[in-house]
Parts: C-alpha cells; structure tokens; sequence
C-alpha cells in the first residue's frame, strides 16, 4: 500500500468523524442532517479547510470556483434562514464566527 494513499485513507477518516461531530453540534433533532443550521455549518468547515488549502496551493483555479460556489450556496442558506427565524439565525453565526452580512 502506497503511503499517499494510506494519508489519504486517514484523512477521509478524519473527515467523516469530524463531518458526524459538526452534524451532533447543530441537529436540531435526532436524525436531523438537513436543516439549514447542519448544512450551514458543514459548509463553513469546508470553506476553511479549502481557505487553508489555498494558502500552500494559491494557482488552484478550479478549486477556487468550486469555494466561491460554496460561500454563495452558503450565503443563500444563511438569508434564507434569516428570513425564517432571526434568532436561529444570529445563534448560529455566532457560533460559528460569521459576520452578520446577509
């Protein structure tokens, strides 16, 4: 087994645990994975491990479209919940860290 892969394995490990820890965090119920405060907040640990990642791989365009489309997918679910309920809302990007600009 190549060692690249074994890391690879790791970290895809890794990212599942992490993935079920963020989903535990922010379920509004118990078999909640869909509401918008779970997909919010996944979305948001995925822009950061890419922000990181742009940082050692900065000629990376292809990934970069696909951050940008995740900040605005991301941007849509924090209006519409704002919408909905503004004080899910603003617990929610407290918690996470996020400035209330939508």
């Amino acid at each position: 087994v190549h060692v690249k892969a074994i890391d690879r394995i790791s970290y895809a490990v890794f990212c599942l645990k992490k993935k079920a820890e963020v989903v535990n965090e922010y379920q509004q119920s118990a078999k909640d994975t869909g509401s918008p405060e779970v997909q919010v907040s996944l979305m948001t640990q995925r822009i950061k491990y890419l922000t990181e990642h742009f940082k050692a791989h900065h000629k990376d365009r292809h990934s970069r479209r696909g951050l940008q489309a995740l900040v605005n997918k991301r941007r849509k679910l924090l209006t519409y919940l704002k919408g909905k309920s503004h004080d899910r809302y603003s617990k929610l990007i407290k918690s996470l860290g996020l400035r209330d600009s939508y």
